[in-house]
């Protein structure tokens, strides 16, 4: 990275730290088109078993050429193959992209930078640089001679105006949004342009008259913590003023649990076999938590009734275990709080693992 620049003025640019958000472009898209080169320019769809005609399976991504027809990650394989007939469908591998962002993440880790990973396909670099564009394509040339992947990257003071930054920078670009920009770029714009709030709170805010970045920014913090509680509230206008974590942590990531769940092919309505089936997936957690040496403090079930409403419910264990028969009755005990009169899509069981360190942690539920 580069020392000394100079302002078009001649005056010295010292040093300082900065958060880079770095975003791989269409990545699991990207790691399938290494491996068939064939259908580059092409609009590709991966997910699931790659049958679109299957029911209740869903995009995992979608190259930019599928995105220009409307296909979205979470979209229903049957709707994308839909909106685009032309589309190439792909298993899902995760292994491979597993594989392809370790690669990614030991790149940039060759840089005397602090890399905390956010997924397969981000990680927030902290770096004291003079120059953090010159940084960013020094990272985008490196992890593409390593692993032939395009990477977008963002800029900024802190983690939130980073990662918004990489989405504006999109595809292999880089862009720059820091607290000097912020007003400018983001005051304008609706407030789930923000990281952290989604259409329904956007919809909620919209209620009270706060459409704009702006307009959350100059709320009354006391009025956001009436209707949105004492965190949540003044946290939107605070991501509303441009403030964010700033902080790059290295330390390895450790899955805070685990989980399993399956999409049936028809709806379940027979309370027997829907118990039958958190039975199966409370085993496979409970192997897949021993496998891993980590025991399980809290057990959560997600029952998605048809058309499509997700409710979730949990139970704190009496100790922490691997114990499938302890596993298995606590997450029937969890079915059991259920209303299941209506149709059950989806079934799914999770646990949450004692930290690795004991149990000096505060302890937080499973979403």
């Amino acid at each position: 990275m580069s020392t000394g620049t100079t302002t078009p003025a001649g005056a010295a640019v010292s040093a300082r730290d900065w958060i880079l958000h770095v975003d791989l472009d269409q990545f699991i898209a990207a790691v399938e088109l290494l491996r068939h080169p064939e259908l580059r320019g092409r609009p590709v769809v991966v997910g699931g078993s790659g049958d679109p005609t299957r029911p209740r399976t869903v995009a995992a991504t979608a190259t930019y050429e599928a995105r220009e027809y409307g296909v979205h990650s979470g979209m229903p394989l049957r709707t994308a193959l839909r909106l685009c007939p032309e589309a190439v469908f792909l298993p899902s591998d995760p292994p491979a992209y597993e594989a392809a962002s370790e690669r990614v993440m030991a790149t940039l880790r060759e840089f005397p930078v602090r890399v905390e990973v956010w997924g397969w396909d981000e990680a927030f670099v902290g770096a004291c640089t003079d120059d953090p564009e010159v940084l960013a394509a020094d990272l985008q040339r490196a992890v593409l001679a390593a692993t032939e992947l395009s990477c977008s990257v963002g800029i900024g003071d802190n983690k939130h105006q980073a990662k918004l930054a990489s989405g504006f920078a999109k595809p292999a670009g880089i862009y720059r949004l820091t607290s000097r920009e912020w007003a400018e770029v983001m005051y304008g714009r609706p407030t789930d342009a923000l990281w952290g709030i989604g259409a329904r709170t956007a919809r909620k805010l919209a209620g009270l008259g706060l459409r704009t970045v702006a307009q959350l920014a100059g709320a009354d913090p006391a009025e956001l913590a009436r209707h949105f509680g004492p965190t949540n509230g003044p946290w939107y206008r605070y991501l509303a003023l441009g403030k964010g974590e700033a902080e790059v942590t290295t330390t390895p990531w450790v899955p805070r649990g685990h989980s399993r769940e399956t999409t049936f092919p028809e709806d379940l309505t027979d309370t027997a076999e829907i118990s039958a089936r958190v039975a199966a997936l409370a085993g496979q957690v409970a192997r897949d938590a021993a496998a891993e040496g980590r025991a399980a403090v809290r057990v959560s079930v997600k029952v998605r009734f048809a058309p499509f409403v997700t409710r979730t419910r949990q139970s704190r264990l009496p100790a922490p275990t691997t114990d499938t028969a302890e596993l298995t009755r606590t997450a029937l005990a969890v079915l059991g709080r259920f209303d299941l009169t209506r149709p059950v899509r989806l079934l799914g069981v999770a646990v949450e693992y004692a930290p690795p360190d004991d149990a000096g942690y505060t302890l937080t539920p499973l979403v």
